[in-house]
């Protein structure tokens, strides 16, 4: 077997002791030791403990149960505390604690709380991983026949936000400064739900698929990035605000209409190409934004909306919603 972890036995000391098996076994056999008067041979510990002897001949070997001598004829002999001490390890493996875990306990070099509390961290994250699969394998059925390779494609690695983080910094400008990336990453990329249904499992394996595409990426930001001579910091910073103020009409339940949120959306846009707004701007912008608009991008946010279980309005539904805003201006002015 592995995970052999050799270490010497401390001495016990008394903030150890207060839990049953950390101490070190004593030094010898006792007369007192449960009516084993020269202690336990490893085949009465083993019957002892209700375990097999290859189980205490291994945590023997992986120094979690030291010996305390051999007997004439070289067998094992284990004294006073073994028997609880061997009980303690089992009862650490039962709780998922690793070898490696278990020693650091046994040997004072960790505390039991933090131990465990790191242990319910992992388990908590391995339910979390459990649960996508089990969503994933029933997405299977919705998926048709790409479900094979779309879902094991996504599932490869424990789902997480890197591969669309990694998307929206391919098509935001090069340049653009870490406070800016940084802030519109974090708020296009959805958090993924720790208990998703099948139909969550599915939205994020093909936002994945998408994500992944690195052709993709780039038409994408040639297509919706800012033109030449565009200054992109002020566009951005611009828009946030916006999108914000837009947030708070869709909130609201407030159709597409001219207001502040639409008049900061104009503004960001002419400040960055160094204009003012008019009517005239705003009927150009309003071509180019609908000359612009991405099929793989509505996709995207369509995707992300699956994913986010508070259904708080994102950039991609106040785009929408100023683009439509825009549009509607335009064409009553």
């Amino acid at each position: 077997m592995t995970g052999t972890v050799r270490r010497p036995a401390p001495a016990p000391t008394a903030a150890r002791s207060a839990v049953p098996g950390l101490d070190a076994p004593g030094p010898g056999p006792g007369p007192d030791d449960l009516g084993q008067p020269d202690g336990y041979s490893i085949g009465e510990l083993a019957e002892t403990a209700g375990v097999s002897v290859k189980t205490v001949r291994f945590y023997s070997d992986s120094g979690l149960l030291p010996e305390a001598g051999r007997s004439p004829g070289g067998h094992r002999r284990y004294g006073a505390g073994a028997l609880e001490r061997l009980r303690t390890v089992r009862r650490l493996r039962a709780l998922g604690l690793a070898l490696p875990a278990v020693a650091d306990v046994l040997h004072g070099e960790a505390e039991l709380a933090g131990a465990l509390a790191r242990q319910r961290q992992e388990t908590h994250r391995q339910m979390a991983e459990l649960r996508w699969r089990e969503a994933a394998l029933a997405a299977f059925e919705l998926a048709g026949p790409e479900g094979l390779e779309l879902l094991g494609e996504a599932l490869d690695s424990p789902p997480g936000p890197d591969v669309l983080a990694a998307f929206w910094r391919r098509i935001l400008p090069v340049r653009l400064p870490a406070r800016l990336t940084t802030a519109i990453v974090g708020s296009a990329v959805p958090e993924l739900p720790t208990d998703p249904t099948p139909q969550q499992a599915l939205a994020y394996a093909r936002l994945h698929a998408l994500a992944s595409d690195r052709a993709a990426a780039a038409s994408i930001r040639e297509l919706t990035g800012p033109g030449p001579g565009c200054d992109a910091v002020k566009m951005y910073d611009g828009l946030g605000e916006a999108y914000e103020l837009a947030g708070q009409e869709l909130r609201a339940g407030r159709p597409p209409a001219a207001g502040g949120a639409l008049d900061c959306f104009v503004q960001a846009h002419a400040a960055a190409e160094r204009t003012t707004d008019s009517a005239d701007y705003r009927r150009g912008l309003a071509a180019r934004t609908i000359g612009r608009r991405d099929p793989r991008m509505e996709r995207y946010w369509s995707l992300a909306a699956e994913l986010r279980a508070d259904g708080e309005p994102d950039m991609g539904s106040a785009h929408t919603w100023l683009a439509a805003a825009l549009k509607t201006s335009v064409r009553y002015a």
